[in-house]
Order: structure tokens, then C-alpha cells, then sequence
């Protein structure tokens, strides 16, 4: 079980954001433009109006489905007419999500809260009726308020939100498991200083959560990107009262894209441009129908921009009124727009999903954490078992204490408390005391070395064979990579430190069963980098340039310092700073491909190994949720081989460093993605 992990949050107060004129009092709502409600819903059964939804159905019909506490998931007609329940418990949150693959099918979902339980409850839509869908309620530790759901642009995974009175924002991630039910699994747990009401999420990540008396903060809902928190807009910093409950996102196209706010204590709602840094666009009051009377108690807000039909042909407003009759207005969001004198844009079915931009694939197993906290896995180097791929190890570092050994299930086999190892490698067949061996190599910053050792197969075990300590004669050993020569069959190890200066030692038999080091060269690549991999067949060292680009050069000690640019950054906007781990799959014949972290945007480019390195397109790693194993992101290193490594990886296997280990959060670790998964997504060749 993964270890609870409270994120931090960075929290940023963007004045220009909560109102282009700096940080001033709202203004009071006298004079405020109202719009008029043209439906109003039936009051609830409950007497409670908790948030809602409007559901577009495949038959072109909507409802709006309504989280009415003990009354359950309340359905309402488009005219307002109260239809028919759902017994969900005590409901304080739903939200609605389009296109969940669930037994090969797209099915609409809803995702509701249930509170006196605290639990998170799943359910489809068969026409007009919501039905339980869930493989069991969610069990949650806090006391629930509210839900949102999004829809990841990447590979069309589904997460909720669900948000608490303490402050506590719990990501979870839908799934359908082995049954066809829909579960969850928790991603990470995020802390606010107090009571949340309501949040709401698109499919490009954006989380906005509205904390009560705080004001409305701006998450990045991707699991795998940087966590972060913007103060969109505050009470007394911007155009906020002291208490505001509900926000929507409406989005009508380029130009109509906004986000809206119940500014509940000043009886108004704001509208900002999610186009320039949410600022503020207006705000107006809402009456119902004919009534003079504006609504005093604004509630939870769902907005859709979606046709439905002549009363709302730009989409409606929904707003949760438990003073004023304990329903829902429905306002048209033409008459929004016309009121603030905006453009309502276009309509947007939100059934239909964008395309991923990109191919995804999952990773099939996922190590034990490292043991360090905070930055400490870094690189891994596999080992294919020469007779038994079953037995195949996975070396790697814990660059806060030392060297670890894994099995091809992912389990910790050994841990060497040696130092601060930053990069590994290895290669076989070194001849050692008359024997041929698999050496292992590790940039040392804790003596400023090179470790060296010799692993046992058999037992399963580095083995010391460093002949006293190797220095470097570096400041910060950094990236490290092994070269055998095919002319010489000899073996190097090439260090760079942080600045770019490269040194090559060539690897000996010192006589007495250990291992010692002659530097044979030295050559500064222009400014940061880490990541290298040595192409033994083709003569080649690749080496990435964290910023600038991927070089290619001679391996050979007396290659010279000639660097021929690969790809660059700036060139190729499929990459993004820093280049960082690097490794080869080889297809025999010196033919294969080379595979490399675009750290900036977690993918991984592959480039053909031999001719010009045709570069052949781009991957990223997602979530798996019914194994539980998240995606990889911010990779630092990387593995490749095509060696058969037992069930699963018969085609071999990229093995990458995970730096953000979420679903749920704890420390770094490593995960094994079959080649086989790679190939298919990219049209590649396997072995």
C-alpha cells in the first residue's frame, strides 16, 4: 500500500487576476445588471438544493440531475418539472463526465458524494435515470462537501475531486475493474487552509476550488504535472465578498471562455476571461422569471455552453437556490452574454473529446519506493538473465544513499548504502581474473568517485570490486554511461559534471579480483548536461544537452570533442527541456532505435539508432488505474533493452526513473513499460 503523502502548495496571488485595477474592495451590488431565470425547477423533495447538473442525453434530450441531500439523485426535466429519484444516500455533490470506456462502450457517468457515509458513489445514466454503477461507495476520510469530475485530454482517463470541509481536495481516479464496475483509487491528497464549497474541471486540467471565506483557487488537475495553487480572486484583495459558494467553467469557444464565481454575500455572480489571467468581465444578479426579487442565497453554479434547444441555444446556467424554494434557476447563457455585452461563442457538445495529441501507454509494473525522500531515485541499468529471463534484475540508484537492486516483479532484492549515486550502467562480458563478468558503474558524489562493482546473477548481489576509491577529479560527478568497444573491446566510462566537462576512463583489471581506472579523455559539452548512452555496435555516444540539444560523438578515446546535433529543442516541438535519460533498443545488425526523456512535457522521443536518427515520434506514460500504477513523469533516467526479460517483457522493456510517484502519493520509484506496448503505439519494430 502506498504511503499517504500531503502535498505543498505554492501558492501565487496574481493582483492582475483578481481585477485589472490592482487589489481594491468589490464594489457593492447596487446597480448590478440582473438577468431573469426562464425556468425554474420544482423544489426538491428534500428541501435541500445542493449542486446539480444538466445531463445531455444520445437522444438529444438534457436533464438536470440534482444532489438533494436525503433525497437522493433528484432528476428535473428541462421545463423544471421534478421527474423521479434515485436513492444515493445523503447527496451533497454530483458532477457529470461524457465518454468513460466502460465494457468497450462510451457511457455517461456521475460521480456523487454522499455524506453521511463520506464516500464517493459512481453511477451511469440509462436514459433519464441515474443508475448505481459503482463496485462498491468509496470510503473517504473527512467530511465530504462536494465533487468535480475531469476528463484527461492525454489518454481520456477520468479523476474526481472531492473536496471537504477541513480543506481537503482528494484526487481520485476512475476506473473499470475486472467485473465491469466503475472504482477508484486515490491519486494524491492536496490541503487548503479551510472549508471548501464546490469545484469544478475541464479536460485541459484546469481545477478551480472555491474555499468559502478565502476566495478561488487554480489547480493543475494532471496528476503527473507540477502542483500548484493560483489565487484567482480574494475578499478585500479583489472583486469578492466575504463568503462565495459556487463556480462553473462555460466554454464557448476561443474568445468565450470563462469562469464563474457566486459571489453569495453580495447576491451576485462574477464572470472572468480565462483568456487573460481570469479577469474580471462582470457580474450580474439573477431574478426569477418575472419576479423583481433578485436571488439573495447564490448556491452551487453549473454551467454548459451545449444547444439546448430555443431557451438556452447557447446553454445554460444552473444555480442552487435553497432560500428561494429550495430549486434550481436555469438561466440562458445568450441572456449572460447579451446582458454583459459579451459573445456567447459557440456551442460545444461535451460529448465530444479532442483527440490525444499524443500516443500514451501504461507501465506494467512499478517498483518498491526508493527509501529516500524528495529527488532521490535517478537511474536505472537493465540486466537480461542469459539463460533464465525470468531472473532478469533491474539496477538503479538512490541518489540520496545508495545503490538498489530489483527483481522484474519490482521488488527490492538488494540495497547498498554506499553514497549518493547519481547515474548507472553496465555491461557484461568484462573480463575480470580470467572470468568474464557483468561490471556495474555509478557516478559517486558522495567521494567524488567512480563505484564500481561486479553483479552476481546467481545470487542476486553487487559485489564491491573497486580497486579503493576511483576519483574523478570532478566537483559533482553527474551523468554516467559505459562504451565497450567493438574495435578494441575494451570498456570506458564516461562522467560529466554539472558545467558540461566530460571525462572518459577506460576500465582495468587491476590483478587482485578488483577493478581500476586510467582516464583516457576529456571534452566540455557547451553548458548543462546528464544524460548519455553509448551505442557499442555503431560507435556512438549520444548525450543530451538539457537545454539545447541531443549530440552525437565519437566513443573512442581519441574521438576528438566533433558534436553532431541529433535533434535540438528549439527545432523540434515535440521536445522540451531538459533532455535527460537516454538509453538504446537493439534490433540487431546494428539497426534500433534510441529512446530519450523529454523531461519539459513527460514524453519520451525515439529516434532510429542507425542513418541519420530519423526522429519517429513521441510517448507518454499514463495511469493504469486497475493495476494501481500511476504514469511517469519529470524522468531524469532511462533504460532500454530488447532482450527477452521474462513474462510480459519478452520484447524487452524501457524502464524509467518516475519522479512524481502519485496514485497515491510516496516516494520516488522506477516503472517497466513492455517494448511490445511502445512498438504498437508507434508502429516500431520489436526483437
Amino acid at each position: 500500500m502506498k504511503a499517504l503523502f500531503l502535498y505543498g502548495l505554492v501558492a501565487t496571488l496574481a493582483l492582475g487576476a483578481v481585477g485589472c485595477g490592482g487589489a481594491t474592495r468589490s464594489a457593492p451590488a447596487t446597480g448590478t445588471t440582473t438577468v431573469p431565470a426562464r425556468v425554474q425547477t420544482q423544489p426538491t423533495s428534500s428541501g435541500k438544493a445542493n449542486a446539480a447538473v444538466v445531463v445531455a442525453g444520445p437522444d438529444g434530450q438534457a436533464h438536470v440531475v440534482a444532489a438533494a441531500a436525503l433525497g437522493g439523485l433528484q432528476v428535473f426535466g428541462m421545463d423544471g418539472a421534478s421527474q423521479h429519484s434515485t436513492p444515493a444516500g445523503e447527496v451533497a455533490g454530483v458532477d457529470v463526465g461524457y465518454g468513460f470506456s466502460l465494457n468497450g462502450k462510451p457511457t455517461t457517468i456521475l460521480a456523487a458524494v454522499e455524506s453521511t457515509g463520506n464516500s464517493l458513489r459512481l453511477f451511469t445514466m440509462h436514459g433519464d435515470t441515474p443508475v448505481e454503477a459503482g463496485a462498491r461507495a468509496i470510503p473517504l476520510d473527512f467530511a465530504v462537501e462536494g465533487v468535480c469530475l475531469y476528463r484527461s485530454q492525454l489518454d481520456n482517463a477520468f479523476y474526481a475531486f472531492v473536496i471537504g470541509d477541513g480543506g481537503e481536495v482528494d484526487q481520485q481516479m476512475i476506473y473499470a475493474n475486472a467485473q465491469g464496475k466503475l472504482d477508484a483509487r486515490q491519486v494524491r491528497r492536496i490541503n487548503l487552509p479551510s472549508k471548501l464549497k464546490q469545484c469544478t474541471a475541464n479536460s485541459a486540467g484546469d481545477v478551480y476550488i472555491n474555499e468559502q471565506t478565502v476566495g478561488v483557487w487554480h489547480l493543475n488537475g494532471n496528476p503527473e504535472a507540477d502542483l500548484a495553487a493560483t489565487l484567482v480572486d480574494a475578499p478585500r484583495l479583489g472583486h469578492l465578498g466575504e463568503e462565495n459558494e459556487g463556480v462553473a467553467l462555460y466554454d464557448g469557444g476561443k474568445g468565450s471562455q470563462w469562469l464563474l464565481v457566486s459571489n453569495t454575500s453580495e447576491g451576485r455572480i462574477n464572470v472572468y476571461d480565462r483568456a487573460h489571467d481570469n479577469a474580471l468581465l462582470g457580474s450580474f444578479s439573477v431574478s426569477a422569471g418575472d419576479q423583481k426579487d433578485t436571488v439573495a442565497d447564490l448556491g452551487p453554479l453549473f454551467a454548459t455552453s451545449a444547444a439546448l434547444g430555443s431557451g438556452f441555444p447557447h446553454g445554460v446556467l444552473l444555480i442552487g437556490d435553497e432560500d428561494g424554494g429550495s430549486n434550481y434557476k436555469l438561466v440562458s447563457m445568450a441572456d449572460v452574454a447579451s446582458a454583459l455585452k459579451l459573445s456567447s461563442g459557440t456551442p460545444q457538445d461535451p460529448r465530444n473529446a479532442p483527440k490525444p495529441a499524443i500516443a500514451t501507454v501504461t507501465a506494467l509494473v512499478e517498483t518498491r519506493p526508493v527509501g529516500s525522500y524528495g529527488d532521490a531515485a535517478d537511474d536505472p541499468a537493465i540486466w537480461a538473465h542469459p539463460t533464465d529471463p525470468a531472473k532478469s534484475l533491474v539496477v538503479a540508484t538512490d541518489k540520496k544513499a545508495g545503490m538498489v537492486v530489483y527483481d522484474m516483479q519490482g521488488d527490492l532484492v538488494q540495497f547498498l548504502p554506499d553514497g549518493k549515486m547519481n547515474n548507472t550502467d553496465l555491461r557484461d562480458g568484462f573480463s575480470l581474473g580470467g572470468k568474464k563478468v557483468t561490471l556495474v558503474t555509478a557516478s559517486d558524489r558522495t567521494h567524488k568517485s567512480i563505484a564500481i562493482y561486479r553483479l552476481d546473477g546467481d545470487v542476486r548481489q553487487l559485489v564491491n570490486v573497486a580497486d579503493g576509491v576511483q576519483p574523478t577529479g570532478l566537483d559533482d560527478p553527474y551523468g554516467l554511461c559505459m562504451y565497450r568497444s567493438a574495435k578494441s573491446h575494451k570498456t570506458y566510462v564516461f562522467i560529466n559534471s554539472g558545467d558540461g566537462l566530460m571525462r572518459q576512463w577506460e576500465l582495468r583489471d587491476a590483478g587482485n579480483g578488483k577493478v581500476r581506472t586510467a582516464q583516457v579523455r576529456e571534452f566540455k559539452i557547451p553548458s548543462q548536461a546528464e544524460g548519455c548512452v553509448a551505442d557499442d555496435i555503431g560507435g556512438a555516444l549520444f548525450v543530451g544537452e538539457e537545454d539545447v540539444a541531443l549530440w552525437k560523438m565519437d566513443p573512442e578515446p581519441d574521438g576528438g570533442s566533433a558534436m553532431t546535433a541529433v535533434d535540438r529543442v528549439e527545432s523540434n516541438p515535440a521536445i522540451k527541456d531538459d533532455i535527460e535519460g537516454m538509453g538504446i533498443y537493439d534490433l540487431g545488425n546494428g539497426r534500433g532505435y534510441v529512446v530519450v526523456s523529454s523531461q519539459g512535457n513527460d514524453t519520451y522521443a525515439v529516434y532510429r539508432r542507425e542513418g541519420d536518427h530519423a526522429y519517429l515520434g513521441s510517448f507518454a506514460v499514463v495511469a493504469d488505474g486497475a493495476r494501481g500504477i500511476d504514469g511517469i513523469s519529470e524522468t531524469d533516467g532511462l533504460d532500454v533493452s530488447s532482450r527477452n526479460l521474462g513474462p510480459g517483457f519478452e520484447h524487452g522493456a524501457m524502464v524509467a526513473q518516475d519522479g512524481r510517484n502519485v496514485l497515491p502519493s510516496q516516494n520516488q520509484n522506477y516503472k517497466y513499460v513492455p517494448w511490445e506496448s511502445i512498438a504498437k503505439v508507434l508502429k516500431l519494430e520489436m526483437r
